[in-house]
């Protein structure tokens, strides 16, 4: 994979690293951009990564009402100074997530997060889905494992694609604030609230609305 000067730059931005330090790691791994910020990371160099065992008790809670009152979420972000916490860039992100959380109804924040238990039980579903279908026995656990992946990546916030610019996950864009901003920043809980929830009712296109009300609509 060619080398670019776009990549590097793209690479520089989400870790803080030197643009040397970025075209070497992109050309040890052959361009990849999350192989190359791995790359980075192990070798000290991304600032983000530096930043990401420092203390961060300070912060915002930040609210968002989404369609009249029909969703709302509460989300606590957390940074190292109170300073940073009123930065327009890190409430801008805030409510960037609050929007995310409204849209996408991720149920936990990493995937961390995800008991044993909880992913036992959806693995015993697909399984039994995968069954009922016809699905070769030899494949269907290699099948399964597929599905919970991509199943893992729709419930935890981190690894979604930011409704915002889907060509980039909530964490990377975390990191690259970190890197912006020079504080150590975590998404540390949320809550989200939806009118009815257990009831039946009519269903509607809440990723759509959001990133209408972002004014991201064509």
């Amino acid at each position: 994979m060619e080398i670019t000067a776009t990549s590097i730059k793209d690479l520089r931005e989400r870790t803080g690293a030197g643009m040397a330090d970025c075209k070497k790691a992109l050309t040890e791994v052959g361009g990849d951009i999350d192989k190359a910020i791995d790359y980075l990371r192990t070798k000290g160099l991304a600032k983000a990564a530096k930043k990401a065992g420092r203390e961060a008790t300070e912060g915002a809670v930040i609210s968002y009402i989404h369609g009249g009152g029909r969703i709302g979420v509460l989300l606590e972000v957390n940074c190292e100074t109170d300073f940073v916490a009123r930065n327009e860039d890190f409430q801008k992100f805030g409510r960037g997530v609050a929007m995310q959380i409204a849209a996408m109804a991720p149920q936990f924040v990493r995937k961390e997060e995800v008991s044993e238990d909880v992913i036992a039980r959806e693995r015993d579903v697909l399984m039994a889905k995968g069954k009922e279908s016809g699905k070769p026995e030899a494949m269907l656990g290699k099948i399964v494992d597929g599905q919970i992946a991509k199943w893992m990546k729709e419930i935890c916030l981190l690894d979604q694609a930011f409704v915002q610019d889907p060509d980039k996950t909530i964490e990377q864009v975390q990191q690259e604030l970190v890197a912006k901003i020079g504080e150590n920043i975590k998404i540390r809980r949320f809550t989200r609230f939806e009118l009815g929830e257990g009831l039946e009712k009519k269903k509607s296109d809440f990723a759509a609305e959001v990133a209408e009300a972002a004014g991201l609509s064509s």
